[in-house]
C-alpha cells in the first residue's frame, strides 16, 4: 500500500491524460486533499486494521507459549482404601515370632482422599499446529480483505480528486464570472454617468437615466449572486482539504487540453478500475470460503510440550519437576449438517457477488458512455459560445460607437451590452463545464498501477 499511493498520485499529476499545462494551484490542492481529508484518513485506519488482522492470521502458524498454574485445597470427597495392615500384619507377626523381637510393628489400613489437598501444578506449554486447513484459508481470506481495503482507499482517493477538481472549477467559474460582471458594470456605470450628464445639460431624458440605473442594479444583483457562489465554492474546496472554511483559495485560469481530451475520448478499457478489481477480489474471497467449507473433513493435527512442576505442600525438587510431549488429532464425524449449510451459504454469497460484478460492469460502461456524450455536448456548446462571444463583442463595438455618435439608441446599447455580458458568462460556464466533464471522464478511465 505504501508504494501504491505515490504511483497513484504520479498518475494523476503527470499522466498524459491530465488536464495539463499550468495547474500548480490545483495540483497543490489535490495533494493537500489526499494528505488531510478526514474521510480518507478514516479509510486508511480501516486499512491498518485489515493489515493487523492479516498479521493475526499469520501468527497462528507460529508456535505459541503459555504459562499456567493451579492450586487446590480439598477436604472430604471420595477416598480409596489401601489394606496395608490386613496384608502385612500377619507377615510382621510371624517375623516377630521367628526373631523373638518386636522389630516389625503392626500397621493400620490406609484410606487416601482422591481430591488433591494442598496441591499445585505449574507449567509452560508450547503448542504448534501441524495440519489445519482452517488456518490456511483464513490467512488467504485475510490477505484478500487487505486488498479490498486498499481498493476502498484508492476508490475514495479517485473520488476525492474528482471532487476537488469539480469544486475548484466551480470556484474558477464564479471568479471569472465576477470579472466579467465587473467589466460590464463599468460599462453600465459609464452609460449612467453619460445619461445623467445629458439630462443635466438638457439633452437627455429622465427615462434614459432610470433605465441606466436599472441596468446598474441588475449588474449588482448578478455580482452579488456570483460572489455568493464563489464563497460557497471556496468553502467546499476548504472542506475537502480539511482546512478552515475562510482559508483563501488561489485562482488560476484553467484551460482544457484538446490533445488530452482526444486521447481520453479514445479510451474504453475499464478492466483496471479499482471498483472492478474490488469485486473480483470479493469473488475470490467467496471461492476461498467454498474451498474452506469443502475441506472440513481434513483432520486437524497439532503438537504440544509441557515443562512444569507439580507436588504437595509447595515442594519443588527433582521428583516434582516433569516434561510432557504429545500430539492432538481432531477429525469431524457428524455436526448436524452445519458444514453443508456453510458450503451452500458461501455458494450463495459467490452468486451474489458475481451478480453485483456484472451489474457494476454494466453501470461503469453506461457511466463512461454518458460522460463521453456529456463531453461532446460541452465541446459543441463551448464552440458555439466562443462564436457567439466573438459576434457579440463585434456587435457591441459597433453599437457603442454608434451610440456615442448618436446613431444608435440607448435601448440598442443596453441590448448589445446585455448580449455581450451573457455571451461572456456563457463562454465561461461552458469552458468550465467542459473541464468538469473531462475530470469526470478521467475518473471513469482511471488506471491503477500496483
Amino acid at each position: 500500500m505504501k508504494k501504491a499511493i505515490p504511483i497513484f498520485l504520479a498518475y494523476l499529476f503527470f499522466s498524459p491524460l491530465s488536464l495539463a499545462k499550468a495547474q500548480t494551484a490545483l495540483e497543490q490542492y489535490i495533494q493537500e486533499g489526499l494528505e488531510n481529508n478526514l474521510v480518507l484518513k478514516e479509510k486508511s485506519i480501516e486499512l491498518e486494521r485489515s493489515l493487523l488482522a492479516l498479521k493475526d492470521a499469520k501468527s497462528y502458524f507460529l508456535p505459541s507459549l503459555d504459562f499456567g498454574a493451579s492450586y487446590t485445597l480439598a477436604n472430604g470427597g471420595r477416598t480409596i482404601g489401601f489394606p496395608v495392615g490386613d496384608l502385612l500384619n500377619p507377615v510382621y507377626s510371624t517375623l516377630n515370632q521367628l526373631t523373638g523381637s518386636n522389630a516389625f510393628p503392626q500397621l493400620e489400613n490406609v484410606s487416601e482422599q482422591l481430591l488433591p489437598d494442598n496441591f499445585y501444578d505449574a507449567r509452560f506449554r508450547a503448542s504448534m499446529p501441524i495440519v489445519n486447513t482452517d488456518l490456511i484459508y483464513q490467512r488467504q481470506i485475510r490477505e484478500k480483505q487487505v486488498m479490498l481495503s486498499e481498493y476502498e482507499v484508492q476508490i475514495y482517493q479517485a473520488n476525492l480528486v474528482q471532487d476537488i477538481k469539480l469544486a475548484y472549477y466551480n470556484f474558477c467559474t464564479a471568479h471569472t464570472a465576477i470579472e466579467v460582471i465587473l467589466s460590464s458594470r463599468e460599462l453600465v456605470e459609464r452609460n449612467l454617468r453619460d445619461n445623467r450628464s445629458l439630462l443635466e445639460n438638457g439633452k437627455g431624458l429622465p427615462s434614459s437615466v432610470l433605465r441606466a440605473e436599472s441596468e446598474v442594479e441588475n449588474i449588482n444583483a448578478l455580482l452579488i449572486d456570483a460572489e455568493s457562489r464563489k464563497r460557497n465554492a471556496a468553502h467546499y474546496v476548504n472542506f475537502l482539504l480539511n482546512k478552515p472554511q475562510d482559508s483563501p483559495v488561489r485562482f488560476e485560469e484553467q484551460q482544457a487540453d484538446i490533445a488530452a481530451l482526444a486521447e481520453l475520448m479514445g479510451e474504453n478499457d475499464l478492466s483496471t478500475r479499482p471498483e472492478i478489481l474490488q469485486m473480483q477480489t470479493a469473488e475470490s474471497i467467496q471461492e476461498t470460503a467454498i474451498k474452506a467449507g469443502k475441506s472440513y473433513w481434513i483432520p486437524k493435527f497439532s503438537t504440544y510440550a509441557d515443562l512444569g512442576s507439580q507436588s504437595f505442600d509447595w515442594a519443588f525438587d527433582q521428583e516434582s519437576r516433569y516434561a510432557l510431549w504429545g500430539f492432538s488429532l481432531s477429525v469431524p464425524i457428524f455436526q448436524g449438517g452445519r458444514n453443508r449449510n456453510q458450503i451452500y451459504r458461501s455458494e450463495l454469497g459467490l452468486r451474489s457477488v458475481q451478480t453485483q460484478k456484472d451489474l457494476l460492469s454494466d453501470k461503469l460502461q453506461l457511466d463512461l458512455n454518458l460522460t463521453k456524450n456529456e463531453v461532446r455536448a460541452n465541446q459543441a456548446a463551448l464552440r458555439s459560445a466562443e462564436k457567439k462571444l466573438e459576434s457579440s463583442a463585434a456587435y457591441f463595438r459597433l453599437i457603442d460607437r454608434g451610440f456615442r455618435e448618436g446613431a444608435n439608441s440607448l435601448i440598442e446599447f443596453m441590448d448589445a451590452r446585455s448580449q455581450l455580458t451573457q455571451a461572456s458568462l456563457q463562454k465561461t460556464i461552458n469552458s468550465y463545464n467542459l473541464l468538469k466533464s473531462m475530470a469526470q471522464l478521467e475518473r471513469q478511465l482511471l488506471i491503477q498501477t500496483y
